[in-house]
């Protein structure tokens, strides 16, 4: 009789490294490894030896940095989505992208289960969970870490060490970490105590410290259509090539490091430290252009909805009838913002040092201090006797019940 197939979402990391013997040794399964390249780069060479070393007796790589940038970060900078003022949302878009993947290829292969690495106490379970559910509903899920004897990252490694497993970490250097084209965080060890300070020159990748970055400025303009960053200092890119391009400008110039404790789904709070480079300086050029290009009711309400889009994407709501509504939305107000914007690059800073757009609102004849001819600042006093008038009214009605 055939064993059972199940797919196991497979990023060679400690976790999912250990879980491919787990699951035959526990569930006798027939593991098929899938891993979703969504810019990790060298990273995922050795895993077609690895999966199969360890057990597996399929794998895929899949190429998924095109549909990644183009389908989900693009949008989410368009709609301006920052969870909790600091996260650009690194992990929590990449799942969706990954999940969708595993159901395509568990219908391929003809599997019904689909097995994740994620701990019982973040945000990525919820995020794979929520995504399967919603395009498979029928799929069943295993999480490993919810059922196994194993309670501890370094319990992880020692179960890796007897079965003679090379995993990416050691007991000494343990961070939690996930990577992608978009960003790199890192979680744990010396982390969780929020009182100590980064050591930034052991766990940086993407990027340079402020204090090691250059001692001059580097600019750089952003050419955006719709909402979306389409050229680079005059030369137009495809979205993967511009977001590469972008993330090495900042990243030597130390720009996109968030430190914060924010608050999981789940309940608790974490801290991590996240790099964010090219993302950092896209959202900032985005943000300035609209600044130009959209009237204030919009703007101010597009604020609303940018942090309810941060919180579905953040919560594993991706593939939601709100979200999607909500992009309509974020697209209506993306058709004017079209333009281009230069930022300045300094030590971690990322400064606007210019903007335009033929669809900018700014009139300078109507905001100059200079004599003009377009703006009768007598009309000022009506506006502002209307404007004020409940404010009136409610004070004369104190002054009366003082009596």
């Amino acid at each position: 009789m055939a064993k059972e197939k199940v797919i196991l979402a497979y990023s060679g990391g400690l976790d999912t490294s250990i879980i491919i013997p787990w699951l035959k040794e526990n569930y006798d399964y027939e593991v098929i490894a899938v891993a979703a390249d969504v810019g990790q780069g060298k990273e995922l060479e050795p895993l077609n030896e690895k999966a199969i070393k360890t057990g597996a007796s399929k794998i895929y790589i899949e190429d998924l940095k095109d549909e990644f940038v183009e389908d989900y970060i693009f949008p989410t900078i368009r709609a301006g989505a920052v969870y909790e003022g600091k996260y650009l949302l690194g992990t929590s878009f990449a799942r969706p992208c990954i999940a969708k993947r595993l159901v395509e290829i568990a219908r391929e292969e003809g599997v019904k289960t689909i097995v994740h690495g994620c701990t019982g106490k973040g945000n990525d379970q919820v995020r794979f969970e929520l995504s399967i559910k919603a395009l498979a509903p029928d799929m069943k899920i295993i999480a490993p870490w919810r059922i196994w004897d194993i309670k501890s990252r370094e319990e992880e490694i020692d179960y890796a060490l007897e079965r003679g497993i090379d995993v990416p970490v050691t007991k000494e250097n343990n961070y939690s970490m996930d990577k992608n084209i978009w960003h790199l965080s890192h979680e744990g060890q010396d982390l969780e105590d929020p009182w100590n300070e980064p050591q930034y020159d052991k766990i940086l990748e993407l990027m340079v410290s402020p204090e090691k970055a250059p001692d001059v400025p580097t600019y750089v303009e952003i050419e955006f259509e719709n909402g979306n960053p389409v050229a680079v200092d005059g030369k137009r890119m495809k979205p993967v090539e511009l977001l590469t391009y972008v993330n090495k400008l900042a990243g030597e110039n130390g720009v996109g490091i968030a430190d914060m404790v924010e608050n999981r789904l789940v309940g608790m709070k974490s801290r991590g430290v996240y790099e964010t480079p090219g993302g950092t300086v896209l959202y900032a050029a985005h943000r300035e252009l609209e600044y130009l290009c959209l009237d204030r009711d919009t703007m101010h309400y597009k604020e609303q909805v940018a942090a309810k889009y941060a919180e579905l994407v953040y919560f594993g709501q991706w593939f939601t009838p709100l979200r999607e509504a909500l992009d309509a939305f974020v697209d209506s107000t993306q058709k004017t913002v079209t333009g281009t914007v230069r930022m300045k690059l300094y030590k971690g800073n990322c400064m606007p040092a210019g903007a335009k757009s033929p669809y900018s609102l700014y009139d300078e004849d109507i905001a100059t201090f200079s004599a003009d001819e377009v703006y009768d600042q007598k009309d000022s006093a009506g506006f502002i006797n209307l404007f004020g008038l409940p404010l009136k009214v409610n004070a004369m009605m104190k002054m009366r019940n003082k009596k």
